[in-house]
């Protein structure tokens, strides 16, 4: 597939309920589950596969438009990278300029990718923000 400069409004809009879905099967989850640990454990997983589907539904945006100014969308690019490729230790590439202090989850380079529902709802949010600044519909 080409690289995308646009996405329509309703592919974002199916991207972004897919995920709150998501967030909602979870939420009714917890209802059900007492055990905190099991939740904890499950909780790391989940959302690090979310992040990936995140990154996955926008995989052919144009880098040069995406920027490398350590963006929601760099930041999501870089969180997935680090799971699939470093074991869910955030690492950085020469081609991003990542902050943890101005990222959305503020995960440190070099630290466990831990990301709970609220710092994974903030990070959806600014990302699909993000994609509908860079990427707006053609």
């Amino acid at each position: 597939m080409l690289g995308v400069s646009s996405y329509p409004k309703t592919f974002v809009d199916g991207c972004r309920s897919r995920v709150e879905a998501q967030l909602t099967t979870y939420d009714q989850l917890l209802t059900h589950v007492p055990d905190k640990e099991a939740v904890a454990a499950f909780e790391r997983h989940f959302f690090a596969n979310l992040v990936m589907v995140l990154d996955h539904s926008f995989m052919h945006r144009l880098r040069g438009q995406e920027g490398k100014d350590g963006n929601p969308l760099n930041e999501v690019r870089l969180l997935t990278n680090s799971v699939l490729e470093h074991d869910g230790v955030l690492t950085a590439e020469k081609a991003i300029k990542y902050d943890a202090d101005k990222a959305v989850a503020g995960i440190r380079l070099g630290d466990r990718i831990e990301l709970d529902e609220k710092s994974f709802r903030l990070l959806a949010d600014a990302y699909f923000a993000e994609i509908e600044k860079r990427f707006p519909p053609s």
